[in-house]
């Protein structure tokens, strides 16, 4: 259990320095992007693009983080009234069943990502496209591994104490 919390912390410290990375760089590249085209009429031909594929970075980091806390988006009126040791065991289910979605969804982004090697496209300054993709696989993998760890910590929870209750 000790590893899969170093893990989940090793990761959430990553992904947290990613994240304040790719914002920064978008912030950085929008605010050159417009004091370039409003001061010299023109702009970085790949700063738009790559602007975009921060985002699509963002938002898979900070998916991670938000599963890593469990705050990911998830319904839970109903569940606020149940036991504790029900309550994480529906945990785990759902857990593992967002896991699995994460795993199909990396499989087939791995796919894409192929696909679009096989293509030879480029995004610009000669970097291929697929690079640009390459956070799609990688985000569910994430995904996948956060929603596990959580399994694991909730079925934990149903099968000991939960609470100084037997």
């Amino acid at each position: 259990m000790r590893a899969l919390r170093a893990l989940s912390g090793l990761l959430t410290r990553i992904e947290g320095w990613a994240l304040v990375l790719f914002l920064s760089i978008m912030i950085v590249l929008s605010f050159a992007q417009v004091l370039l085209r409003n001061l010299f009429g023109s702009g970085l031909i790949w700063g738009d693009q790559l602007v975009r594929q921060m985002v699509m970075w963002t938002g898979f980091t900070g998916a991670a983080l938000a599963a890593a806390g469990n705050r990911h988006i998830s319904i839970d009126a109903l569940t606020k009234f149940l036991p504790a040791r029900v309550r994480h065991a529906l945990r785990v289910l759902t857990n593992v069943f967002a896991s699995v979605v994460c795993v199909y969804l990396m499989l087939a982004a791995w796919g894409l990502l192929l696909s679009e090697r096989e293509s030879g496209g480029e995004m610009f300054l000669a970097i291929p496209e697929w690079v640009g993709h390459v956070v799609i696989p990688a985000g569910y993998a994430l995904l996948a591994i956060h929603f596990l760890i959580n399994a694991v910590e909730n079925g934990r929870a149903v099968f000991i104490k939960v609470g100084g209750k037997g």
